[in-house]
């Protein structure tokens, strides 16, 4: 391939020689394969991602993110369709398909054995997917792939596995199905599926931009993951505004609680948060407050978030005593 049918030769030092396209064919080959090492990398990552979504543990799901065994046959997948390599293709799909399905049955039994009374904060906040994972997703995908071609910049793979999180959403199906919790398992799954195809369709481009093939032998595979990226708009356009308008009732309750309510005006709260997979959402306060608080006045605290807000709620109230000193007259 010449200089002048490169375009966008200035993305890589010098053009590409066949010699080097055939050894990015080797080598993401390779690390398509379905091996005892990346099934080892699956388990093993799954095993922690899952017990750190139990533990509610940002720490231990980052060591999970961090061996991302899914991002290597993703990558490979791109390059495949770029080229036009079916051989590539039903490789890294299998791959990807084999180490999905393994995550998720390991995922559904530890779920099983342990049992989750509550899913934590970890959880929830994989399975209410929106615009803003799909631009983190196209975003990670793209350095993944130049960290492929640029040598220098491999080192960030590790960081672009964190960004873009592929084995807790998996996970989090897992442990939905586990409680037959069949919203948290959806939400996870759109999830899990824009992370899949926003890598896929960054790292084709910048495969493409590199000058590993040209657009009309790359135009089935872009305009195939173009259209799929397109229709996941629509569910994440939609979650995207309803956490636009759960944010705005979340502030709302808070004034609600703090300036409104005659019931609650010398309580000082603490800590606020709502769970909108419950049905009705349950809103959970933690309040610090010298008087006590009756379960008529969480009653009557109920009815009246429930009126402003225009939708149902269940109240919980964690009531923190104080004690009011006040020194002799």
């Amino acid at each position: 391939m010449t200089r002048k049918e490169q375009p966008y030769s200035w993305f890589l030092r010098k053009p590409l020689t066949w010699q080097q396209s055939r050894a990015m064919w080797r080598d993401l080959w390779s690390e398509a394969s379905l091996d005892f090492p990346y099934l080892a990398l699956i388990v093993s990552s799954c095993a922690i991602a899952t017990f750190g979504l139990v533990a509610n543990s940002a720490a231990v799901i980052i060591g999970a993110m961090i061996i991302a065994p899914l991002m290597l046959p993703i990558r490979s997948l791109a390059f495949g369709g770029l080229i036009g390599s079916w051989r590539l293709i039903r490789k890294s799909a299998l791959a990807i398909l084999v180490g999905t399905i393994i995550a998720l049955v390991i995922a559904c039994l530890l779920g099983l054995l342990i049992g989750i009374s509550e899913f934590g904060s970890e959880i929830q906040a994989r399975s209410q997917p929106n615009l803003l994972d799909l631009g983190v997703a196209i975003t990670a995908g793209a350095i993944s792939g130049y960290a492929k071609i640029e040598p220098k910049i491999s080192g960030t793979l590790a960081g672009t596995a964190i960004a873009v999180a592929l084995m807790p959403p998996v996970c989090t199906i897992g442990l939905g199905l586990s409680q037959g919790n069949w919203v948290l398992s959806w939400g996870a799954t759109l999830l899990y599926i824009t992370n899949l195809l926003g890598i896929a369709l960054s790292c084709l481009l910048v495969f493409l931009l590199a000058g590993y093939s040209n657009f009309h032998r790359a135009r089935n595979a872009l305009i195939l993951t173009s259209i799929l990226t397109a229709v996941l708009l629509i569910p994440l356009g939609i979650s995207f505004a309803t956490l636009a308008n759960q944010a705005r009732l979340e502030r709302l309750i808070k004034k609600a609680l703090l300036q409104r309510t005659i019931t609650f005006q010398r309580a000082e709260l603490l800590e606020s948060s709502i769970n909108w997979l419950n049905h009705p959402p349950r809103v959970r306060l933690v309040v610090r407050t010298a008087e006590s608080i009756t379960p008529r006045q969480v009653e009557l605290l109920q009815e009246f978030i429930t009126k402003e807000m225009g939708r149902p709620f269940q109240l919980n109230v964690l009531v923190s005593k104080v004690n009011e000193v006040t020194s002799p007259e």
